[in-house]
């Protein structure tokens, strides 16, 4: 899953970043709002995490043009404006939830979390097929209670392939999806990651098919 950060306060988007990071997501940062309004016409993410106070335009015009594009992602307001008309103009601009600074770090992943599993209509974190079994929230996955050791990048491979369980995924999504403004794009990365987790799963009942010219896909072993 792939988070853009808009913020700028560096100090406090590093520690924001680092932490997601630690959770398993692909994380990019912007520090103003164009930036913010280019990133979001030009790549695929998860979730936006939004600043009101930015420089060139503000965390607002951000949402208001993103709305304008019809776009429905998840969209986290972090503001230190705490008057209620500021939260309210923002919610009616079509923002998911409004964070008041200063914030644990704690409270923005357990928000995230929540905002992820309502935009994709799940009550339980949990994504289940059969004895699969992936917890996005503790980046863990098991096959009939047997957890899988798998590398951080393997787990989001694997995150992406769940969420799309049986239909192929292409490598350019698995990149959109895997990597950050910061590091180098490379198909071959993401045919290392799919040859390691083929092997950790051989044996399971499961299998990540290759589906030529159109990616790859996350199947059962046919009886």
């Amino acid at each position: 899953m792939r988070i853009l950060i808009s913020e700028d306060d560096a100090a406090l988007a590093e520690a924001l970043r680092f932490a997601l990071k630690q959770s398993g997501f692909a994380v990019d940062w912007v520090s103003n709002g164009l930036d913010a309004d280019e990133a979001l016409k030009g790549a695929e993410f998860g979730l936006l995490i939004l600043d009101l106070g930015l420089p060139k335009i503000d965390g607002l015009e951000v949402l208001r043009r993103l709305r304008r594009r019809n776009s429905t992602l998840p969209v986290l307001i972090l503001s230190g404006r705490e008057q209620p008309e500021e939260k309210v103009a923002g919610l009616d601009l079509g923002a998911d939830d409004y964070l008041v600074k200063p914030f644990s770090v704690n409270e923005l992943q357990a928000r995230v979390r929540a905002l992820l599993r309502r935009c994709h209509g799940v009550a339980t974190p949990v994504l289940t097929y059969r004895e699969l079994s992936f917890d996005p929230a503790t980046r863990t996955a098991s096959i009939s209670g047997h957890a899988l050791q798998l590398s951080l990048h393997e787990l989001s491979v694997l995150e992406v392939l769940v969420r799309r369980f049986g239909r192929p995924v292409s490598k350019e999504q698995l990149v959109e999806q895997i990597y950050t403004y910061d590091k180098e794009v490379s198909h071959n990365a993401i045919e290392v990651y799919v040859h390691r987790l083929r092997k950790k799963i051989g044996t399971t009942g499961l299998l990540v098919r290759t589906h030529y010219g159109r990616g790859y896909a996350l199947d059962y072993v046919e009886p």
